[in-house]
């Protein structure tokens, strides 16, 4: 199977030898603690020896939790319900990735966390195996990718898919059931710690439910307010791949050339700038050096692919580019689906919100394009900015409601950790929500990319995140 950005874009946790990947009861395994009020069917995690899987039934709206929907969440915590620090609740990411198949590589990744803490994973509203949206046009096409652009038939057949329901997949939603999960656990409160995706709902829960909250951990951070309302065109992660090549280039032995400058020759004489960035981002996961020719089977050393190419060689980028496209995958695995009702009911867009009427998007969008200047996009363009895939599928997603949105501080203590290479979510990123978090310290993790607590090759990250919480 070829690398997809769905399969590596939040965590990448499948590498951590999670075992089994669903959560159907094994016979052979010995019982399980009773479940907490509030939560039915417990049963042990299968392939997951120590912890307890059960669902948690959740209103469809929050806003209206009487009106009779409802939904069943797959969570699984750990046995050690007596864990000294209490309970850990971890976040994957995405939008759209599940969590319950990762909680055994997690606690094994973090071992000094799992001897203090009850670790505690749930598969967010639509994603995961007894639950994901399925939108098969629009996971063919883009799979996990935030930013290679579907089809807007890909994107009317999803709308079609979820109906009304399209209303209800927002991080609003979302924190609604982490704190029904919280209050059915029995805890007053608890430890949130999440990554990618997860640290903007995790700061959402924390930002409406501070008394709930002991402490934060935001791991490759995707601010939780967005006050310029630029997120969803990506500026900052277009002007951060400038510094995050040219870093990797002056690593000894230095490249001696300045792959900003040529990436800028590329985006504008070529039609693809937004499918070689999107092929950046993806890259990242596999080598957050950027130069390793070993990587991904011979293929890698993405540095000198956009080289060759502004040079008239462009064969080792396309391979690369063909080698990393993000389509396909099972929504199971990640629900590209519910990563676009997500994305498009939270963001803030050139045309204001998802309840702004399609028809006027298109020209607010142009006149965006227009206004951009070259030192918001650089090294892309303002093209690159429009046509990403945040903007082109909420451009066409149908009129819906959008998010209640947090305060804009964060009261709670909050560790946020960044690595210096990340393209996904930028350590630009990072520092802007350090501002909003006045309890706050980053960690910045120097030659990492993206999901530090997963992937990080040394220890730095995940020292940072042992000394806040078991300290």
């Amino acid at each position: 199977m070829r690398p997809r950005c769905a399969a590596v874009l939040a965590l990448t946790l499948a590498l951590l030898g999670s075992g089994g990947a669903t959560a159907a009861a094994s016979p052979q395994a010995s019982p399980a603690r009773p479940a907490a009020p509030g939560l039915s069917g417990s049963r042990p995690c299968a392939g997951q020896p120590g912890f307890t899987c059960s669902f948690l039934t959740v209103p469809l709206d929050h806003r209206d939790p009487g009106g009779g929907r409802r939904l069943r969440l797959q969570v699984a915590a750990a046995d050690n319900v007596r864990a000294p620090k209490g309970v850990l609740m971890f976040l994957t990411g995405g939008p759209g990735q599940p969590g319950v198949p990762f909680i055994t590589g997690i606690s094994r990744r973090l071992p000094e966390l799992a001897r203090n803490y009850r670790f505690v994973m749930i598969d967010q509203r639509g994603t995961g195996e007894s639950g994901a949206v399925d939108c098969p046009r629009l996971q063919a096409e883009v799979g996990g990718s935030d930013i290679e652009p579907p089809t807007p038939g890909a994107v009317k057949e999803c709308a079609a898919v979820l109906g009304d329901r399209r209303h209800y997949f927002t991080t609003e939603q979302t924190v609604g059931d982490l704190d029904l999960l919280r209050r059915a656990l029995g805890v007053r409160s608890w430890t949130v710690d999440g990554v990618s995706y997860g640290t903007m709902t995790g700061a959402a829960y924390a930002a409406f439910h501070p008394a709930g909250v002991r402490k934060l951990v935001l791991d490759s951070v995707l601010p939780f307010t967005d006050p310029q309302g630029d997120d969803m065109l990506y500026l900052t992660g277009q002007r951060a791949t400038a510094r995050v090549l040219r870093d990797a280039c002056a690593a000894a032995p230095a490249c001696g050339f300045d792959p900003a400058r040529d990436l800028a020759w590329l985006a504008r004489h070529r039609e693809d700038a937004v499918l070689i960035w999107d092929m950046l981002v993806t890259y990242e996961f596999l080598d957050p050096t950027y130069r390793d020719a070993g990587a991904l089977g011979g293929l890698g050393d993405a540095v000198s692919a956009i080289h060759d190419a502004r040079h008239g060689d462009a064969a080792h980028l396309d391979r690369l580019l063909r080698a990393l496209d993000s389509g396909g995958g099972d929504p199971a695995e990640y629900s590209s689906g519910l990563h676009i009702a997500t994305i498009c009911g939270d963001g803030r867009f050139p045309w204001g919100t998802s309840e702004t009427p399609p028809a006027v998007r298109a020209a607010a969008l142009e006149r965006t394009r227009r206004r951009l200047p070259s030192r918001a996009t650089w090294p892309f363009t303002a093209d690159t900015a429009v046509g990403d895939g945040f903007v082109q599928e909420c451009l066409h997603w149908p009129r819906a409601r959008h998010t209640a949105e947090p305060r804009a501080r964060l009261s709670v203590p909050v560790l946020l950790v960044n690595g210096d290479r990340d393209l996904s979510t930028p350590l630009e990123w990072a520092r802007e929500e350090l501002r909003y978090a006045p309890r706050g310290t980053l960690v910045v993790v120097k030659g990492a990319s993206h999901s530090i607590q997963n992937r990080e090759r040394g220890t730095r990250g995940r020292e940072a995140v042992y000394r806040f919480l078991n300290g």
